[in-house]
């Protein structure tokens, strides 16, 4: 009676124990050469990702910052007709607001339409620079689940062929590897979808923020050269 107890408590012990060792790593590898690859393509799918928003995050925030008395030094100079010290402001301060500043400045003694049709031109430029590669992460949101959708249906396929070829006969260790395919795929899918739908959302309001900031400090720049001298 004793050896029998001591036999099945060594058998559940050891059952507990592979449950225990089933990790994501053994989820992948035994997915199948399929599940496999398509796992390795969603991987690379994250990196591109997280590497586009991190380098876009660090510009945007970069682009962000601007001398909260960089609009008053502006007004000074233009106001006293050091037209060159303010360009050199706006070339050391290095900023889309900056650059739109400096193009209106360069301008200056040209019609005020002409001015503003140069800001609105270099701020599209500026906006275009800002949203560099973000589009990608936009793909990479949409693609991502579907791709993981099709291991979904590659295992599904490969657990019917394992079915139809069983005899009769079905062994759940038949439909392993095809049921990981569909079930491994199909989270790594999602996630890295979720993963870059955030991103890209997070990088869309900064880009936005420094939009609005160059659109108010064009607007007040605009303003000051319509002030009567």
């Amino acid at each position: 009676m004793i050896s029998f107890y001591q036999e099945n408590k060594e058998l559940l012990e050891e059952v507990i124990s592979d449950e225990k060792t089933l990790s994501i790593y053994k989820l992948i590898m035994d997915g199948g050469i399929g599940g496999r690859i398509i796992i390795a393509l969603l991987f690379v799918l994250l990196s591109v990702a997280l590497y586009i928003y991190f380098e876009r995050f660090f510009a945007i925030k970069s682009a962000s910052k601007i001398d909260q008395n960089f609009m008053n030094q502006i007004k000074d100079y233009v106001s006293n007709g050091k037209l060159e010290s303010a360009n050199l402001l706006c070339k050391s301060t290095n900023t889309p607001t900056a650059r739109l500043i400096g193009k209106g400045i360069s301008r200056i003694g040209k019609p005020l339409d002409d001015i503003n049709k140069a800001i609105e031109t270099a701020g599209k430029l500026e906006v275009y620079q800002l949203e560099k590669n973000v589009s990608v992460l936009a793909t990479i949101a949409g693609a991502a689940p579907m791709i993981g959708f099709l291991g979904t249906v590659i295992g599904m396929i490969i657990a019917i062929h394992e079915i139809a070829n069983a005899g009769g006969q079905i062994d759940i260790k038949m439909l392993s590897d095809g049921l990981y395919t569909a079930m491994t795929t199909t989270v790594a899918g999602l996630i890295v979808g979720i993963i870059s739908y955030i991103t890209y959302n997070h990088l869309v309001v900064r880009t936005d923020k420094v939009v609005y900031q160059m659109e108010a400090k064009s607007v007040e720049f605009l303003d000051l050269l319509n002030e009567p001298v």
